[in-house]
């Protein structure tokens, strides 16, 4: 007699930790809930996956649903399963993460109403978020402090173009302190991998700074997959 194995049942959700640069800051998105619990919170994009998604899946819905952003790509990080972060019950929670470039095609605009509204924040003046959100965005930001070391990830925040100055600005911003410009210019430059244009900044009062721009196939031929900047 086949022997009948009981039904797992399990819930999982999914949170969503999008860093963005403006140019001048480094921002988190967040929403606004407009459901219990944390009613009127701010909080990460996040909610339950449905029955029938993969992860990625579930990643890319609730961010749409809850923002109105859609295909960006978002890198799993890490798992939170503390049994009492859920006041409703035991929830296991998948943290995704993505840095991307702001700019006018990137309207918030969320799809759902379990969001009364999607805000882009200053990572230095953060409120006060719902449930374990802090944790999930201080290990976020702890992993693309790591990874901005080895990987080219800040060129994700940067436009096509950009001034050495941009460059370090994001670095500071990403590791939280300031790096001496000599050092870096030379460092980051005898990496090879970025090159110099034979063009200038417009529309500053300043003097205009050469551009450069980040060279992905000699950077992967070079190195590979990570560097030590």
């Amino acid at each position: 007699m086949e022997q009948i194995l009981p039904h797992l049942d399990s819930v999982f959700s999914i949170d969503c930790v999008l860093f963005g640069f403006d140019g001048k800051e480094l921002k988190i998105l967040l929403i606004e809930r407009n459901e219990e619990p944390f009613k009127d919170w701010w909080a990460l994009p996040g909610n339950i996956v449905g029955p029938d998604e993969s992860l990625d899946q579930s990643a890319s819905r609730i961010l749409y649903e809850l923002t109105g952003l859609r295909g960006i790509y978002m890198e799993q990080y890490y798992a939170f399963g503390d049994p009492n972060r859920h006041p409703q019950g035991r929830v296991i929670t998948l943290a995704y993460y993505a840095l991307i470039r702001l700019g006018g095609d990137k309207e918030l605009r969320p799809i759902s109403t379990y969001a009364k509204r999607a805000s882009w924040l200053p990572i230095t003046d953060l409120p006060k978020l719902a449930f374990d959100h802090q944790k999930i965005y201080d290990k976020g930001l702890e992993k693309i402090k790591r990874r901005i070391k080895h990987q080219p990830i800040a060129f994700e925040l940067l436009p096509e173009k950009f001034t050495l100055t941009q460059l370090q600005h994001v670095y500071e911003l990403v590791l939280g302190k300031k790096l001496d410009k000599r050092n870096f210019r030379k460092k980051i430059v005898s990496f090879g991998v970025l090159k110099e244009l034979d063009e200038k900044q417009k529309g500053v009062s300043y003097r205009a700074a050469t551009l450069y721009r980040f060279d992905k196939r000699k950077y992967a031929k070079l190195f590979g997959k990570e560097i030590s900047f």
